[in-house]
C-alpha cells in the first residue's frame, strides 16, 4: 500500500456504465486512489499481477473469464469486493465476513461500508479465502465448463468438451486437446470432482477420459481392459473403471 491511509484501487467491470458509477463514487474518497480500470478478465489478471493494487472491485459475471477464474490466475490476489447483478450470490457471499459483496445497484453508502470492511482487512493483513468464497457465492459450478491453463505469459481457456481425456503427473495432469498436451498444476482427484461425472470417467488411477471419445474398448489381458480412443489412443482401464464404464456405455 502507498501509504497507511490510501487504498490502490481497480475496477473490474465489462460494463462501461457500472464503472462509471464506481468511478464517480470513488473519486469522493480521499482514502482511494483508482490505478486502473478493467474492461474484462484478462486486463484484470494484468493489472492485478503488474500493479499489485490493494484492492480491486471486481465483476463475477464477465465474458471470457468470471470473477472467480481472474483470482485463480492471480498468485497474490488484493483484497477483493465483489459486485453482481446477481442477488442468489450476494445472499450466500453475505454468510462469510472475510469479503463483501455489492448487489448492484448499490448505493455511494453502501461502497463506503464495504470499503470499510476492506480497510479493516488490509490492516491486519488477513488472507483472501478464494476457494471458499467461491463455493459459497455459488461461482463455482458443479461442473467445469472450462479449464484455465497458464503458459508463461499466457492462458489457455479451453473448453471441458474439448478435452479427449487427462493423464495424472505426479502433482500435475496432463490435459491432452486434439493431439496438444497441456501440463496444469492440480490433483487429479481435485479435477475429477469438478467435471461432468456424465461425460467423463476415472477409467484408472492415471486416467479420465471423455466418454464421447472412445471409440470401442478391448480385452487387454486378464481382468484388464483397454479403452481405444477414435484417434487411436489407448488407455489402460482399471477393473474399477471397467465397472463404471459398463453403466454408462
Amino acid at each position: 500500500m502507498a501509504s497507511k491511509s490510501v487504498i490502490r484501487t481497480i475496477i473490474v467491470d465489462d460494463e462501461e456504465p457500472a464503472r462509471m458509477v464506481l468511478r464517480e463514487f470513488l473519486s469522493k474518497r480521499s482514502d482511494i486512489n483508482l490505478i486502473a480500470e478493467c474492461a474484462n478478465g484478462f486486463e484484470a489478471v494484468k493489472a492485478m499481477t503488474e500493479l499489485m493494487p490493494d484492492l480491486a472491485i471486481l465483476d463475477i459475471q464477465m465474458p471470457k473469464l468470471n470473477g472467480f477464474e481472474v483470482l485463480e490466475l492471480v498468485e497474490q490476489p488484493p483484497a477483493i469486493i465483489f459486485a453482481t447483478a446477481y442477488d442468489q450470490y450476494a445472499v450466500k457471499a453475505f454468510e462469510l465476513h472475510a469479503v463483501d459483496y455489492l448487489l448492484k445497484p448499490f448505493s455511494n453508502d453502501r461502497l463506503n461500508e464495504a470499503l470499510a470492511h476492506v480497510a479493516e482487512r488490509i490492516a491486519k493483513k488477513k488472507s483472501l479465502p478464494v476457494e471458499a468464497l467461491a463455493e459459497a457465492a455459488g461461482m463455482k459450478p458443479a461442473t467445469l465448463e472450462r479449464v484455465l491453463i497458464k503458459d508463461g505469459s499466457k492462458v489457455h481457456v479451453i473448453p471441458a468438451d474439448k478435452i479427449d481425456y487427462i493423464e495424472a503427473q505426479d502433482d500435475y495432469v496432463a490435459i491432452k486437446v486434439e493431439g496438444k498436451s497441456h501440463l496444469k498444476q492440480q490433483r487429479m482427484a481435485e479435477l475429477e470432482k469438478l467435471l461432468d461425472p456424465t461425460k467423463f470417467v476415472r477409467v484408472h488411477r492415471s486416467y479420465i477420459v471423455n466418454l464421447e471419445r472412445i471409440g470401442r474398448i478391448e480385452l487387454y489381458a486378464k481382468d484388464s481392459r483397454v479403452a481405444i480412443l477414435k484417434d487411436g489412443t489407448k488407455l489402460l482401464i482399471s477393473r474399477t473403471g471397467y465397472d463404471k464404464l459398463k453403466t454408462m456405455l
